[in-house]
Formats: structure tokens, C-alpha cells, sequence
């Protein structure tokens, strides 16, 4: 006998289970403190992720971008007002010449904003090759489809556009093929070329066109074989690099 009655010790006894229920129960919200303060304390918004899509969406609309879609647009405006009332009416040429001038002068500018301000996107990259190559398309077509400018004119600058932009993408697995400068003044001297005879010119000019044509044609081929040579040397080293590599990894 301890002298204790049973009432007392079985309420000692029940202070210190409750005592260790609180010690518990404050051990488990201690680390369920820590696990949100690794977390960073804050849950995550469930919008989180959608909002982060919407902002990727929303920058596919900058400047750079709605000016590629209007170089799109302008061509069907283009081959309209290129073919309206027969084709030959000079008022309706000049207002095509107009609508092929804008759509060169986005092609100068797009570029330049979308790398100068970081606006480059993945709608940037596929849509403003396609933009360049439907509005010259357009315009040659229709130039040899009335009968101004020879159709193996338009067959080499439209299969050479066409062959280069396949073959860039066959050989993108080795590296990207830079545009030169030669590119660059192939493509102005296409763009003057194709903007005179969109013109109803007369006299010196309509000789002079001829000489700039030529000289486009010139700057055609020989800048689309220089850019074969590029891609044979990038496949080559390519190639040779993945051997060594592989080589390396073997020994």
C-alpha cells in the first residue's frame, strides 16, 4: 500500500499521457512547419502554370512578329492588284509595286527587331522564311505568267530558294549555316530586280531592270552553290566530330 488512493494515481497517470499527446502533436506541427518552410512557406497557385502559358502565348504577338504576318497578308493583296483588269494597267501595277515595297521593307526590319530586342520566337523562325519566299514566289509567277519576265528566270531563284531552304534543314543536325553577305545582296538585288519590272517601265529603265535581273540571276547561283560548298564542310565536320567522340568513348 502507498497510501495513494487509486483515483489519484489515475489521475497523475492520465496528466502525463496527456502531457505526451500535446508534446506530439506540437512535434508533428514543428515539422509539418518545416517541410512548408522548405517549400518556401507559400503554396504555389494552382493557376501557377496556366499563367506562365499565357505569358509565353501573349509574347508570340510582339512587332517583329505581326510584321512577318503582315508580309503574309500582303500576298494575296499583292497577286490581286498585280493581276487586276488583265495585269497591264499601270495604276494598278504601281499599286502592286506599293504592297511588294512594304512587304520587303518588313523583311529588312522583323529580323533586326525580333534578334535586337530578344523577340524571337518559334513562330518567328518557321513563319518569316515562308513570308520571304511567298511574296518573291508570288511576284515572279505573276511576272512570267504575263508574259514579262522568262519562266526559267523565275524556275532558277524559286528552285534555288527552295533547294538552299532543304537543305539547311537536313544539315541542321551538324550546325546552322550563317546567311552571308553575298545572301543578303542576292536578296536586295532580287527585291530591286522584281520591284522594277512589277513597274510598267518604259525607255532606259526597262533596259536597266534587265541588267539588274541579270545580275540577281548572277548573285543566285552563285551564292546557292557557295552555300553547298558550306553544308558539304559542315556535314564533313560533323560527321568526323561524332566519330571522334564515339572513338574516344570506346577507348
Amino acid at each position: 500500500m502507498t497510501g495513494v488512493p487509486a483515483s489519484a494515481a489515475g489521475g497523475a497517470s492520465g496528466a502525463r499521457r496527456a502531457a505526451r499527446n500535446a508534446a506530439a502533436r506540437e512535434g508533428s506541427g514543428a515539422a509539418g512547419g518545416g517541410a512548408a518552410a522548405e517549400s518556401g512557406g507559400v503554396q504555389p497557385p494552382r493557376g501557377g502554370k496556366l499563367a506562365a502559358a499565357a505569358v509565353n502565348q501573349a509574347s508570340v504577338w510582339n512587332i517583329a512578329n505581326l510584321l512577318t504576318m503582315l508580309r503574309l497578308i500582303l500576298v494575296p493583296g499583292f497577286v490581286a492588284l498585280m493581276l487586276a483588269d488583265g495585269g497591264y494597267d499601270p495604276a494598278w501595277r504601281s499599286l502592286a509595286w506599293a504592297a511588294f515595297a512594304v512587304a520587303m521593307i518588313t523583311d529588312l526590319f522583323d529580323g533586326h527587331l525580333a534578334r535586337a530586342y530578344d523577340l524571337v520566337t518559334d513562330f518567328g523562325k518557321i513563319a518569316d522564311p515562308i513570308a520571304d519566299k511567298a511574296i518573291m514566289g508570288a511576284a515572279l509567277i505573276c511576272l512570267s505568267a504575263l508574259g514579262d519576265l522568262p519562266w526559267w528566270v523565275t524556275g532558277v531563284i524559286l528552285g534555288r530558294e527552295l533547294g538552299i531552304t532543304l537543305m539547311r534543314f537536313l544539315v541542321i543536325r551538324y550546325g546552322i549555316i550563317p546567311a552571308s553577305r553575298g545572301g543578303k545582296l542576292k536578296t536586295l538585288t532580287q527585291g530591286v530586280a522584281v520591284g522594277m519590272y512589277v513597274l510598267a517601265l518604259t525607255g532606259w529603265l526597262a533596259t536597266l531592270r534587265f541588267w539588274v535581273m541579270a545580275a540577281a540571276v548572277v548573285l543566285t547561283v552563285v551564292t546557292g552553290l557557295d552555300y553547298v560548298r558550306q553544308a558539304i564542310v559542315l556535314r564533313r565536320q560533323g560527321i568526323a566530330e561524332r566519330t571522334a567522340a564515339l572513338e574516344e568513348k570506346q577507348a
